[in-house]
């Protein structure tokens, strides 16, 4: 079926650039994008005057699962958050709690333009929390990486879920830095033997901590594509250009970071070293979730460094299309070329705070935030219409993560 997106003004993202253009999307799928687009008679036409059209936003790192304890350690520091976040409630998930909080999580990413999620998932009880999370991230519609994180690894339980089209498979390691090299070296031979993905906590911990992890990685010939560094602050321009020769890539939680205690952000560090780079909101426990949070806090960040040169530009495209690479995705969404999946948002532009929007990314880094997502499509499926999520109930959805934090708050 071809979907016709009319009278925007398309924003890209590799290279950055806007231009008045229709959008035709053909069998989920970006088909062209030009001025004065023609669609067979059954085109369903989406009318995107005053709006701009540009790819999802991707998020290349959070823990959906924690949507239910919002904003319960608003000041916390990284100690504070691994005692009261892993070591009590944790323990206290059942399958439907970490259903009710990934499937809210993932519908407030699509609510607010995220697209893409690599959802660090570190809940891993017992087989029946792999399947409530895998079940509510294909429920949500949301294309996601699911990154896998267990004390006790299964590949037979992996295997289950590997072949799906919206929600793919990464191994998400707890790594050298926080477990023994013997139980890392499992991790990342269950990685070799899937033929998945990586994304692993490494650098956020101290100086020494980052070398050890990153020379644990060389010894083992583990320092490989296809691996996303999370957090690492800590890593030298040396180390960082070594990650970017090796094909790795690094996410950036830019509020979560600097609230923790984890280091200054790396993100324009990386950036000059060559890695590809993407945000991520980490954890709403104590940070925002929206991507326009994001992008301010690494545009303020970067900026604040003397001579960085970062722009809005590099914001928006660390966002989207750095991002997309980040997570494993940069041949399939985070631009609008051709032939990509048709994972877009359309931002309205008429609001007081937005408009006029005379720089289109500037009024998107800087000025535009969840009130201005209009639609939100994912592999060319409407998920979010006039500002409104088409295919949930919310207000049912909003219902199970009060009762489930209600219960995990309570115990």
């Amino acid at each position: 079926m071809q979907l016709l997106i009319r009278g925007g003004i398309a924003v890209d993202t590799d290279p950055v650039s806007v231009t008045a253009a229709d959008v035709l999307v053909d069998g989920g799928r970006i088909a062209a994008v030009g001025p004065g687009l023609a669609a067979g008679p059954d085109a369903e036409v989406i009318d995107a005057r005053g709006m701009l059209v540009l790819p999802g936003f991707v998020d290349t790192h959070r823990h959906t699962w924690q949507a239910g304890i919002r904003a319960t350690g608003p000041d916390i520091s990284f100690a504070g958050y691994v005692d009261r976040v892993i070591g009590e409630l944790a323990p206290r998930y059942q399958p439907d709690d970490v259903h009710a909080g990934t499937l809210a999580g993932a519908l407030e990413c699509l609510d607010a333009g995220i697209t893409t999620l690599v959802d660090w998932s570190h809940i891993q009880h017992t087989p029946d929390h792999t399947a409530a999370a895998v079940e509510a991230l294909r429920h949500s519609g949301i294309r996601a990486v699911f990154g896998y994180c267990s004390r006790a690894p299964d590949a037979a339980v992996l295997t289950e879920y590997l072949g799906h089209d919206l929600v793919t498979v990464a191994i998400a390691p707890y790594g050298p830095e926080l477990v023994d090299e013997s139980v890392a070296l499992g991790e990342w031979r269950l990685a070799r033997e899937l033929d998945l993905p990586v994304t692993v906590h490494m650098g956020g911990h101290g100086a020494e901590s980052a070398a050890r992890g990153l020379d644990f990685l060389v010894r083992n010939g583990l320092l490989n594509p296809r691996t996303s560094y999370v957090h690492g602050n800590h890593y030298t321009d040396d180390a960082l250009r070594r990650i970017a020769g090796s094909g790795g890539a690094v996410s950036v939680s830019p509020l979560v970071e600097v609230e923790l205690g984890l280091g200054a952000p790396v993100t324009g560090r990386a950036l000059a070293a060559g890695a590809p780079t993407g945000l991520g909101a980490d954890t709403v426990v104590s940070g925002p979730g929206d991507m326009f949070s994001l992008m301010r806090a690494a545009y303020a960040l970067e900026r604040a460094r003397p001579n960085t040169g970062f722009t809005t530009r590099d914001a928006l495209r660390i966002a989207t299309a750095d991002g997309a690479r980040t997570a494993g995705l940069g041949d399939l969404v985070g631009t609008l070329g051709v032939g990509r999946q048709a994972d877009l948002v359309l931002l309205r532009t008429d609001l007081l705070g937005v408009a006029p929007a005379h720089d289109p990314v500037g009024a998107v880094v800087l000025s535009a935030d969840t009130r201005a997502v209009d639609t939100v499509l994912v592999a060319g499926r409407v998920l979010k219409r006039g500002g409104h999520l088409l295919h949930h109930d919310v207000a049912k959805v909003l219902d199970s993560l009060t009762e489930s934090a209600a219960r995990v708050l309570a115990a």
